[in-house]
């Protein structure tokens, strides 16, 4: 059999072992200069290793027994073409396609399969869920080429590759892209001796802007640890206009002593830290930008989009809650509709007035038998109210104290003061024009080719897939485009890249070369056997009659060159 490269030999030993239910490793590459000659692949049982420690103490399992089926592939002199000049198809162990699958050279995950591990991944989806997801969109365990086990290598050997001693570097080139992404991107380091890391604060860019809104309270906390270095982990946090959480700033800190925080602190609120902010919104046009999907940016993006394209029924006829119905977000306007279903179990007695300024007692039922008094006083020149429970200076809301009392009074309205801006809906905020920064995933070029081929090949399939005909008529387009390009791929094969032709693009599909041994050639050289059987192969050869695996061997023969036939016809 000849084939137009050492490649496609080895992919056709390897569909052969898969076939007929073994694997195959390349035990030997002979070389002249940078070219390759010829090349042994064996079976993967070719050889037996021998432990170094007695079985006594410890048994461990062993593929090696001496198997010795393998091909010998050589080059043909001015032609560029590669022979199968050997073959020994006897094993010295039983084949079994049924289980040839679950081989590890058999086993693969596909650019498909792989991508959505890494989404997943840094979704926090546990790999078993990744599998179990796997295992339902096909429809079983046994229609993956792969097992559980190849997810978590995935894992463990791609995605999660950072050593422990490369941690601190590549957080820092983490900072320094998100630096480079948007300029207002703050962050401060201060090291040891021995340049480990001490402590660290940064915020980007919207929560800067955020904190001009929702910094007139803010908590710290450092309750959270991280797990490796032990460093604390603290977070300045702030409520935003629906009494959500939203985040100002992080920190971590290698222990919690007075300097850390004095350090710290002196961080947050720094001159440098709103410089040139004005500048910065103009020359970048944050003013259109969207933003990127983060839980709780995407909290209050969502509660905003509520607010605009909703409305929450008042529960009373009060014109006051028909004011806070068209002002607050729908979460404060709840906290406010809560305050006037109370003001039902409230009763409001006059105590005295003078000159438009009346002193109220109020009684709140809280049970069957139990009421609570409060104070609640009312200036009707000023038209300010106040109660004794504080509700209001401290959280924002009127207390249904004041609102019984205002009922009391008849007031239609409520003085603008009681209105909070900070409550509203209908104050547009800066911040929620910029987007927080994100580090996007580092993505090879075929990977991000890949993505983008998937994007717009979904809408095909799903048009194709309304019927069989339309289903037919894309299979063909596939077959067409395949073999187009695996005509392109053919001829640029072994061809030059000059500087005046090189593009980003070109220079991606470069390849390193095959990775060689260096540590000397095996110490039974099989190779100097091969070649003395190769000078003798015009000698006659005895004929032996075809084992069951010889028979299957030559029947993979014939129906590859059958499809080579009719692809051929088809062309």
């Amino acid at each position: 059999m000849t084939f137009t490269t050492l490649e496609d030999a080895g992919k056709f030993y390897r569909n052969y072992a898969k076939a007929a239910g073994f694997s195959t490793r390349v035990r030997c590459t002979n070389r002249k200069g940078n070219e390759i000659k010829n090349q042994l692949i064996t079976c993967s049982r070719e050889g037996k290793w021998k432990s170094k420690i007695s079985p006594t103490e410890k048994t461990n399992p062993t593929a090696g027994l001496n198997c010795s089926a393998r091909i010998y592939i050589h080059t043909l002199k001015d032609v560029g073409a590669w022979i199968i000049s050997k073959v020994v198809l006897d094993h010295s162990h039983p084949c079994c396609p049924s289980k040839a699958e679950m081989l590890k050279q058999h086993r693969e995950l596909s650019m498909s399969i792989r991508r959505t591990i890494e989404n997943n991944e840094e979704a926090g989806i546990r790999p078993s869920k990744t599998y179990q997801s796997f295992v339902a969109a096909a429809g079983g365990h046994r229609e993956l080429n792969f097992i559980e086990k190849d997810v978590k290598n995935y894992i463990t050997r791609e995605v999660r590759n950072v050593s422990e001693q490369e941690d601190a570097k590549e957080f820092g080139k983490y900072l320094l892209r998100m630096k480079e992404k948007n300029p207002n991107f703050f962050f401060e380091l201060q090291l040891e001796e021995d340049q480990s890391i001490k402590l660290v604060f940064w915020a980007d860019a919207r929560s800067r802007a955020a904190f001009e809104y929702f910094g007139d309270v803010i908590s710290f906390d450092t309750t959270y640890n991280t797990n490796r270095y032990n460093l604390v982990c603290g977070s300045f946090v702030g409520v935003n206009h629906h009494g959500q959480s939203t985040l100002l700033g992080c920190s971590l800190m290698k222990n919690e002593e007075i300097e850390s925080f004095k350090w710290l602190f002196q961080c947050w609120s720094k001159d440098s830290f709103d410089r040139n902010w004005n500048d910065f919104l103009l020359n970048f046009g944050l003013a259109d930008n969207k933003w990127l999907s983060e839980s709780r940016e995407q909290a209050e993006r969502e509660s905003d989009a509520a607010d605009f394209h909703t409305l929450i029924p008042c529960a009373t006829k009060s014109s006051i809650e028909a004011q806070f119905q068209d002002a607050y977000t729908h979460a404060k306007f709840r906290e406010v509709q809560a305050q006037f279903r109370g003001k039902a179990n409230c009763i409001t007695r006059l105590k005295n007035s003078a000159l438009g300024y009346s002193v109220y007692d109020v009684g709140e039922q809280v049970s069957s038998s139990i009421f609570n008094k409060f104070v609640v006083t009312y200036d009707s020149v000023a038209a300010e109210v106040k109660c004794e429970c504080l509700l209001f200076e401290s959280r924002g809301i009127l207390c249904r104290h004041a609102l019984s009392v205002l009922s009391f009074e008849q007031a239609s309205q409520v003085s603008p003061r009681y209105i909070l801006e900070r409550w509203s809906k209908k104050v547009k905020r800066r911040h929620t024009h910029i987007k927080s920064s994100h580090d996007e995933p580092l993505m090879e070029p075929r990977s991000k080719r890949f993505n983008q081929l998937v994007f717009r090949s979904q809408n095909i399939c799903k048009f194709a897939s309304e019927s069989e005909e339309l289903t037919t008529i894309l299979h063909r387009a596939y077959d067409n485009v395949m073999a187009e390009m695996e005509a392109l791929k053919a001829k640029r094969k072994g061809t030059s890249l000059s500087h005046e032709d090189a593009n980003l693009e070109s220079v991606n599909e470069l390849q390193s070369p095959p990775r060689i041994r260096t540590r000397g050639r095996p110490k039974n050289r099989l190779g100097s056997k091969l070649e003395k059987q190769i000078a003798n192969g015009t000698k006659k050869k005895k004929t032996k009659v075809l084992s069951e695996v010889k028979v299957m061997f030559f029947k993979f023969v014939a129906i590859e060159f059958i499809f080579l036939v009719n692809r051929l016809a088809n062309v």
